[in-house]
């Protein structure tokens, strides 16, 4: 097999040692193999890097392994072309295993063109990918707390969440207040309603009167610590959010234009993709690497399954909400295939598709820089003027009415 590398060397990377496989191809047609073993902390890891450097090697491959990978990564990068490689491509021929003979595979593949890197972006992009992933833990976090107050409140028999749309705003706040200081009168707390939530002041009265006992308050007092905490890391993570966006304000304010995309979305995508398409071969391999895309599953000219791949599950799940939103923003095209889709495939796999072409339209707008051309929602009817024509007049006919087309006379 041809030999594309000629000094690689391949790591079996672990969370306390990193075993090194060095390979050098040397003019007489034999490979010189040198195996060495390596702590993780950082002063082996720069020991690491000065031994490959010395070496002359060139090109440095690893599993993706959790996140023990990261580190060493931090530290080669710069002086050697990287490659992170897919765990699930570079399984070794079942048989005897050990740390050795797994950086032995890896070097071997790489030596031999045959591991395929995964995108790992630029550090201000990886910088911002890790901010934005803990912004979405704490609003997880913030929607955990905010069901299990709701669930203490039904346990005191307290109905706010049946009356209130929003028991977290302004009146719900002053009421939740008033439960824990237990000064106030049912009719009282009800008082403290604002803006059309005082219309439902007899239905407050009922509904705020609980069997309410002091652990409950104990509890409910520390769920809203909890949430005032959360909401002020929230405000400062989106305040350093917002300035690590800066350089990327240009695109941002481009994918904003996609119906379904705000300002949290459009940041997301940048911290997940990049702004650099160059780096997948097309939006196809986009898409699969998303997980927007059918998955392939055929033997025997059988098709058995195509169910999406796992993808980026943080990219997924944002196309899919941008898809959602869409589907509600009227006199798009991106609303009217929602619903076609949704009444022949049903909801979940029109989100995807959906979604599918809102990852099309970021891949284009961002490759060539582009503003955001919104098709309408007669753009479907006017590719099949035809055929949609024939079926609303056999419609009709069925309905039992005799239908006479007339052409629309334009003004000269």
């Amino acid at each position: 097999m041809q030999t594309m590398v000629e000094r690689g060397c391949g790591l079996d990377v672990h969370q306390a040692t990193v075993v090194a496989c060095l390979l050098v191809a040397l003019n007489n047609g034999t490979v010189k193999k040198q195996i060495r073993t390596f702590n993780t902390t950082t002063r082996e890891l720069v020991k690491l890097r000065e031994w490959l450097l010395s070496e002359g090697c060139t090109h440095v491959a690893m599993e993706s392994t959790g996140v023990y990978w990261k580190p060493v990564f931090a530290i080669l990068e710069g002086p050697f072309e990287l490659v992170v490689a897919n765990a699930q491509h570079v399984k070794k021929v079942p048989g005897r295993k050990t740390d050795v003979k797994d950086a032995e595979w890896i070097a071997e593949l790489l030596c031999h063109g045959l591991l395929r890197s995964s995108f790992v972006p630029p550090k201000p992009i990886r910088e911002l990918r890790d901010l934005l992933r803990y912004r979405r833990k704490l609003v997880e976090s913030q929607s955990a707390e905010r069901n299990r107050l709701l669930k203490l409140l039904e346990t005191a028999n307290i109905k706010l969440s049946s009356v209130a749309t929003d028991v977290f705003g302004v009146s719900g706040l002053l009421m939740l207040r008033a439960l824990i200081e237990a000064k106030a009168t049912p009719q009282e707390m009800a008082q403290l309603a604002k803006g059309r939530l005082r219309n439902k002041l007899q239905d407050l009265e009922l509904a705020l009167e609980g069997k309410i006992e002091e652990h409950h308050r104990f509890l409910l007092q520390l769920q809203l610590d909890r949430l005032q905490a959360v909401e002020k890391d929230l405000a400062k993570l989106e305040q350093h959010i917002q300035e690590k966006l800066q350089p990327y304000a240009t695109q941002q304010a481009l994918l904003q234009e996609i119906p379904g995309v705000d300002w949290t979305l459009a940041a997301v995508i940048i911290a997940e993709l990049g702004v650099d398409m160059t780096v997948f071969q097309s939006v196809s391999q986009l898409a699969s690497w998303a997980g927007v895309c059918p998955g392939n599953n055929e033997s025997a000219g059988k098709r058995k399954s195509s169910r999406i791949p796992k993808g980026n599950v943080y990219l997924k799940t944002a196309l899919v909400e941008a898809a959602n939103a869409a589907a509600r923003a009227k006199g798009t095209y991106l609303r009217d295939k929602f619903y076609r889709l949704k009444a022949r495939r049903g909801y979940k796999r029109a989100a995807v598709a959906i979604a599918h072409k809102i990852l099309v339209a970021i891949y284009h707008m961002l490759s060539q820089q582009v503003s955001y051309n919104d098709l309408g929602d007669l753009y479907l009817d006017t590719r099949n003027k035809n055929h949609l024509t024939r079926n609303l007049i056999h419609r009709l006919e069925r309905l039992g009415y005799a239908v006479t087309l007339t052409p629309h006379q334009k003004a000269a």
